[in-house]
């Protein structure tokens, strides 16, 4: 079961609505659905909550190191409560998605993504879930620093939302250790399209 939910961004007011905070979006949506507060908490370097399912201590947390640090928090937290990388899940922004979808994935490589980077070197392992959350990509190599710290246009802040609530759903799944469950309603469910309006009858 995913015993550590991390959302990654960067702290402050300055980053709170830009793409590379979609992972401080969800890990919110989530303290809500579960009705936990999260606190600064020195020791692990970020805001963190904890709840319990089953018996069963399950943490979320929002490192406060900057994103290429975000590994310092994660590792923290982790090696203190003996949570494996395996029992992780990672939600973070993600390039190559358009706004509106999102994938789950175990392992894999950072693909240049920097919070993953570091996040990789501390644990000393890939083998942790990631949830990736499309924020789509500029086009232009060149343009991706800019891209990731700028906030999206209302239609795409609206997909990516949309994207949230939908893969929020498989949580229950993840929290019940059933990840092909979460993997299944995480890559099926996407956001409803408006109907078209039927033709009008021939008269």
């Amino acid at each position: 079961m995913i015993k550590l939910f991390v959302g990654l961004g960067n702290p402050g007011p300055d980053y709170e609505a830009t793409r590379h905070n979609a992972g401080f979006w969800w890990i919110d949506a989530l303290a809500r659905e579960l009705k936990v507060n999260l606190v600064p908490e020195r020791s692990y370097y970020g805001l963190a909550g904890r709840t319990s399912v089953n018996g069963q201590s399950v943490w979320l947390l929002q490192p406060q190191t900057f994103m290429n640090l975000s590994g310092k928090s994660v590792a923290s937290l982790a090696r203190f409560f003996k949570i494996q990388p395996e029992e992780i899940l990672v939600v973070h922004d993600e390039l190559d998605l358009p706004p509106g979808q999102v994938k789950l994935k175990r392992g894999g490589s950072h693909a240049g993504h920097n919070g993953l980077r570091d996040i990789h070197a501390q644990l000393g392992s890939p083998n942790y879930w990631r949830l990736r959350i499309g924020i789509g990509h500029p086009g232009e190599k060149s343009e991706v620093a800019n891209w990731v710290l700028k906030k999206p246009a209302p239609d795409q802040r609206t997909l990516i939302e949309d994207s949230i609530a939908h893969s929020l759903k498989a949580h229950t799944a993840m929290l019940a250790g059933d990840m092909d469950k979460a993997t299944l309603l995480v890559h099926t469910t996407k956001p409803q399209r408006p109907k078209p309006p039927r033709p009008a009858a021939a008269g």
